[in-house]
């Protein structure tokens, strides 16, 4: 089975990778030539775990090809995913111009029947827009079935999340696009669930939304703790042994980031509020991330009064580890507030900081080593749980600091031993 891939970004080149490495042919389509030469190199343009090796591995068993050239990739294909992005508007409303666009190229491509499979994240409603624009565009005589297989992708686990998946979610309207599908998925052994199209596009973002509100529901719980004199971690701890409840998601926080939770939240609500209907908890936990994020600078100013000359070392830049992304990540809303307060800043991130150079290439300074970052520091402040950052010992925080005061927006540390070392030390929900 031959397969073309649109988009080449987590979603498309992750699942591009994977189905190469079952065996399948595939054809990863994208229009920055750049980006085309370093993969066809076995570089990967993302950084994510494991996917580099089955890039190389399938590039050279000729399994995995890419190019620009999208009527060539489409023209014979059995099966294309389309995996664009679909990033946030203004309004909250997913922009679909590059599914729109996708869709508009392979109308005009196809000279055989095919499925044309949507895995990006998509408003209910939008596979049967795409199934429209495409047999409205066809320029040849063939039969096009359009089928919803939404990604359930962690950043840092992607190749891991796809071959390994709990399950896999496939919407479709015909016993045709269901059996292609089935077939497809076969090789990976993993159990599918069936539905129709808007009841999978709508799974996708039950499940992350789903998530996020247990992230915000922890963090409004956490905020509670420290006022009451509780601790969050021992009430998580109890909380995981319910099998209702479950383990996962627990962790008091400054909040969700990334490419996901933020935008399909507002996606969701937008979606809501179109149909007439308010979702009222989704909302709540939109509200409760927004303040979240900025939490940390909101203890350190009470403490501190003015950033005004001070050193800010900031350890950890991405929205989570096993990741560059700094989409949404919460050290970008607090480094924006410190630079306005006057605070001087060193960063580190063991990959996240050549993406924070692109916005900030001359206002921070970027340092090699957390030690380096923290050398002569009046404060620190700690946003991603980097293995890197967990491993600085408590000492080292009174050793190299000036003032030996940190604000830990993970709850890397226990309290006593941070104490115990001479370090003042805030955390969240204990």
């Amino acid at each position: 089975m031959k397969i073309a891939v649109a988009g080449t970004g987590y979603v498309g080149l992750v699942a591009g990778v994977c189905f190469a490495d079952k065996g399948y042919d595939v054809t990863c389509v994208d229009v920055d030539e750049e980006k085309l030469e370093l993969m066809r190199r076995g570089i990967s343009p993302i950084y994510e775990s494991g996917l580099e090796e089955l890039m190389r591995k399938n590039n050279a068993a000729g399994r995995l090809h890419y190019t620009s050239d999208y009527k060539a990739a489409y023209k014979n294909a059995d099966v294309i995913f389309i995996g664009v992005g679909t990033p946030e508007q203004p309004d909250g409303s997913a922009n679909l111009t590059y599914i729109t666009a996708a869709a508009k190229q392979i109308a005009e491509s196809v000279e055989r029947d095919c499925l044309v499979v949507v895995k990006s994240t998509v408003p209910v409603g939008t596979n049967d827009e795409v199934e429209r624009l495409i047999t409205a565009g066809l320029k040849h005589d063939v039969k096009i079935e359009v089928a919803s297989n939404p990604e359930f992708l962690s950043q840092g686990s992607a190749v891991r999340d796809t071959l390994c998946a709990a399950r896999v979610v496939i919407g479709t309207e015909s016993e045709t696009a269901e059996k292609i599908l089935k077939e497809l998925y076969a090789p990976f052994g993993i159990p599918i669930v069936s539905v129709n199209r808007r009841t999978a596009e709508m799974i996708k973002y039950a499940c992350n939304d789903f998530l996020a509100l247990k992230i915000s529901y922890m963090n409004d719980i956490a905020n509670l703790c420290e006022l009451v004199g509780a601790d969050i971690e021992d009430v998580a701890a109890a909380m995981a042994y319910d099998k209702r409840i479950g383990a996962g998601f627990l962790n008091a926080g400054t909040g969700y980031g990334g490419s996901c939770f933020p935008k399909d939240t507002k996606a969701l609500l937008y979606l809501a509020n179109k149909a007439g209907y308010e979702l009222k908890t989704v909302r709540a936990a939109v509200e409760v991330n927004e303040e979240q994020k900025t939490s940390l600078f909101k203890k350190a100013l009470k403490r501190l009064s003015s950033f005004e000359n001070l050193k800010a070392a900031v350890l950890g830049l991405t929205f989570k580890p096993g990741t560059d992304d700094l989409r949404e990540a919460p050290s970008l809303a607090n480094i924006a507030l410190l630079l306005d307060a006057g605070a001087d800043i060193c960063v580190y991130d063991p990959v996240g900081a050549a993406n924070m150079k692109k916005k900030y290439p001359t206002e921070l300074a970027y340092a090699d080593t957390p030690e380096a970052a923290l050398s002569g520091a009046d404060v620190c402040f700690i946003f991603t749980e980097w293995d890197e950052i967990k491993g600085v010992s408590p000492k080292t925080y009174k050793k190299l600091m000036k003032t030996p005061l940190v604000f830990d927006g993970r709850n890397i540390y226990g309290k006593n031993e941070m104490s115990e070392a001479g370090v003042e030390y805030y955390s969240l929900g204990r």
